[in-house]
């Protein structure tokens, strides 16, 4: 008998969210479907002002939250109703939430996701798991990145040490070792596609750099890219986790000033390119007993980073996680699955070798969607 999952994913790139159906009734999960919803632009506009300082951002942040949760709940009927499923058929849906800040440093650390997931449940009738890197982070832990242990829960392999590459709008890697016992280690390599993204968006007027194309054309500027690998998130030891709030325009501008002549934006694109590819390869490299790297999220679609990143590999193997079974752009989607299916049986869901938490926990918070019927009803 089935066991069916929805699991939603919206990551730093801010463009929409993904949703996948997973059955978790074999012996490893299979990936019915999955779809990507795009946000509308006025959404897009308002979740990129939330993710740095603004004015009467607690009303914003209020509104976007319920406006979230609208949207994937109409993409979780949507893509039901397109596989002939009923919402009472789903066990539950594993929701990440829409990250606008990240701050995993200092006393107070925090992680702020928003998609208000009692909104979602009602809209649905499906019962929700959220609200899934506050327990690491009251554990000790940054709460990030949260995919490594769904990594080992599908992808390793006892015969051969593999790594696992995210890029999304931050680059994030997965190191399984081929024998259980060791700890896997995961982190934040650093910038994925959101600096590209924005970079493009400034200077086009498109949301992306499609394949590669326009970055493809131009050579990377070796003094930019030394200044931009000095940053000092490169140097910290994992584990650790990183996003838009350092990463961002302001900072590759800030770098732009202390060059005394101008860039191509041409050039800076592909220059970014290459910041990425380099400081994923760069942590890769490390592992002496990887020989094969699978990687997955929006990245992929990006030839020229493809092609850049196998070339800075070396003598690594690169492959899409669609060779191991599970499409590359429904790997973080199929993981927050996952999750819930974690939650609801029980099952640890973070690695504290990965966030630094002091000791592994069930992740998650439950939202019912199927009211139960009180005693005196």
């Amino acid at each position: 008998m089935p066991q069916l999952y929805l699991g939603l994913m919206s990551g730093t790139s801010i463009d929409g969210v993904d949703v996948a159906l997973v059955d978790f009734s074999g012996s490893h999960p299979r990936l019915l479907d999955c779809r990507t919803f795009p946000f509308p632009s006025n959404l897009c506009d308002e979740l990129h002002r939330l993710c740095a300082p603004s004015e009467n951002e607690i009303e914003l942040m209020g509104h976007a939250d319920r406006a979230i949760a609208k949207i994937f709940a109409e993409a979780s009927l949507q893509l039901l109703k397109d596989n002939y499923i009923r919402p009472d058929q789903i066990t539950a849906i594993g929701s990440h939430g829409q990250t606008i800040r990240h701050i995993p440093l200092g006393e107070l650390s925090f992680s702020l996701q928003i998609g208000d997931p009692n909104t979602l449940a009602i809209l649905t009738g499906i019962d929700v798991i959220a609200d899934f890197r506050r327990k690491d982070i009251a554990l000790g832990g940054q709460g990030a990145p949260l995919v490594p242990a769904f990594h080992k829960a599908v992808f390793a392999d006892p015969t051969k040490s593999i790594a696992v590459v995210n890029i999304g709008g931050i680059a994030n890697i997965t190191y399984l070792p081929k024998c259980d016992s060791d700890d896997i280690i995961g982190f934040d390599t650093g910038p994925g596609n959101t600096l590209l993204d924005a970079w493009c968006r400034r200077h086009t007027g498109q949301s992306y750099d499609e394949k590669g194309q326009w970055a493809a054309q131009r050579s990377a500027d070796p003094e930019l890219l030394q200044l931009l690998s000095k940053h000092p998130y490169f140097l910290l030891p994992a584990p650790k986790s990183t996003g838009r709030e350092q990463f961002n325009l302001p900072w590759l501008d800030k770098n732009l000033s202390c060059i005394a002549r101008q860039i191509d934006p041409q050039v800076v694109q592909a220059t970014l390119v290459m910041l990425t590819t380099d400081t994923i390869a760069k942590q890769v490299l490390q592992f002496k007993d990887v020989e094969q790297v699978y990687i997955c999220g929006g990245g992929v679609q990006n030839e020229f980073l493809v092609e850049e990143l196998e070339s800075s590999l070396h003598e690594c193997e690169l492959y899409t996680t669609d060779e191991l079974g599970v499409e590359a752009d429904a790997v973080e989607a199929m993981a927050f699955a996952w999750l819930a299916y974690a939650y609801v049986n029980n099952i640890q869901g973070s690695v504290p070798s990965v966030t630094g938490a002091a000791k592994g926990a069930v992740l998650g918070t439950f939202c019912p969607g199927r009211e139960k019927k009180l005693q005196n009803e």
